[in-house]
């Protein structure tokens, strides 16, 4: 997973995952699918997830699988795991080989996630 030309698709993103990161990446996929209307792209490199702005990004990396939301620190009640960092209201969670989440918090925290894209707007609007 070293630097490498962007994945065409989000669907070849997760074709070149292996071992560990491939399962938990389909899973954090298949769960913020379910949980409501996203546009999903490749952007940065990576998974993200759009509704009225950013929402959301997956991001496989060599030791670690990042689970972060634009609106992450409004979210840290649901999910202590949840990091806050960055520009924005960023936080994000590190899942490492054997870290487990289950489905239901991920559409928990990206239902919670959407609705604040909605209610607040754009996270990366000048004017939030």
């Amino acid at each position: 997973m070293k630097k490498s030309v962007p994945a065409a698709s989000p669907d070849a993103y997760v074709a070149a995952l292996d071992g560990w990161h491939r399962p938990l990446v389909e899973s954090l996929r298949r769960a913020t699918l379910a949980a409501g209307t996203l546009d999903e792209r490749i952007k940065w490199g990576h998974l993200v997830y759009f509704s009225n702005g950013p929402v959301l990004l997956i991001r496989a990396e060599e030791k670690r699988v990042l689970f972060g939301f634009w609106r992450g620190k409004r979210l840290v009640e649901l999910e202590p795991r949840l990091k806050p960092s960055g520009k924005y209201e960023l936080a994000t969670m590190v899942l490492r080989e054997g870290d487990k989440i289950a489905p239901a918090q991920v559409k928990k925290l990206v239902k919670a996630a959407i609705e604040l894209n909605r209610s607040v707007g754009d996270p990366t609007a000048a004017s939030d």
